[in-house]
């Protein structure tokens, strides 16, 4: 690969949660942009998590470094965040909280006051709680450096309502951080916004619906809407052009999303298509209620 089409040689990220889906997306791609990438999880050849999958953070990282800390405990992202600094003088071009592990947590079923409140609070210190933690010890040597970029990773960018109490309000919640992060980061020439992917062909969405990547299509048939989804890739391109965008500053504080950036930054999903779930969205709405939103 030329250096043309490493355009993040040189710079150094962290994909904090990067053992599967989302994460390991963006791990990936940032490393095939050129990018020296710490990837890290709780699942590893060492142990898996609590989740029981059997993705590792050492499939993910490839040429890059995989390190195993969970994210909840400040002690170890703090050691994590002063290995990276003793190993790449002091430099952290690239933060990427997309820790989440929700999905066991989540109850679709019952809405908050019939849910467990426990289960509901454990989502919350998951999948928010890391990301300030992660974000706390990580954002000093960007700060003294006056450059980087923050990413944190979402479902959906918009104020609807996600379909189950504590998942819309972690998903919401991490937008927030990206706001918030953006103003206080601003004036030290660092950027934070907060990203979502479309209909995402994860590992586990692909056994969800019995496939693999391979024959992907064939779950199609269990929900049309499949048609339009998109690898983690996909999610992995969209941030790795937002890295190496010189202008990148101008979207610090939003919410951006695979669907939008394509268009802008012209990247592809591995098959060299360029999934819109917006787009599809907003036809599907039309076909059952008419341009002027209007039943048919």
């Amino acid at each position: 690969m030329t250096m043309e089409k490493r355009p993040l040689a040189g710079k150094v990220a962290l994909v904090a949660g990067g053992t599967r889906g989302g994460g390991r997306g963006i791990a990936v791609e940032l490393g095939a942009a050129g990018a020296t990438v710490y990837v890290t999880g709780r699942s590893s050849g060492a142990g898996r998590s609590d989740l029981d999958r059997p993705e590792t953070i050492e499939e993910t990282a490839g040429k890059g470094i995989p390190v195993r800390i969970d994210h909840s405990r400040p002690n170890e992202v703090r050691a994590l965040v002063d290995r990276i600094a003793t190993e790449q003088d002091g430099r952290l071009d690239i933060l990427v909280n997309s820790v989440w592990g929700g999905d066991p947590l989540t109850d679709w079923e019952h809405p908050l006051w019939e849910q467990d409140l426990e289960t509901g609070l454990r989502l919350l210190r998951q999948a928010v709680e890391t990301h300030v933690i992660t974000s706390r010890f990580a954002l000093p040597l960007m700060v003294v450096r006056k450059t980087g970029l923050v990413v944190e990773v979402t479902d959906g960018n918009t104020a609807r309502y996600r379909g189950s109490f504590f998942y819309d309000l972690a998903k919401s919640a991490v937008i927030r951080l990206a706001v918030a992060q953006a103003s206080e980061l601003k004036p030290h020439g660092v950027v934070a916004v907060a990203i979502t992917p479309g209909f995402l062909r994860s590992e586990a969405m692909l056994e969800h619906f019995g496939v693999t990547e391979a024959n992907w299509r064939d779950g199609v048939s269990k929900d049309p809407n499949f048609a339009h989804s998109e690898t983690p890739a996909y999610l992995g391109r969209a941030v790795a052009a937002l890295a190496a965008d010189p202008n990148v500053m101008a979207k610090t504080g939003r919410a951006l999303a695979t669907w939008g950036l394509y268009q802008e930054y012209g990247f592809t999903d591995i098959d060299g298509t360029q999934p819109d779930f917006a787009a599809h969205w907003a036809r599907s709405l039309e076909d059952e209620y008419g341009p002027l939103g209007e039943p048919l």
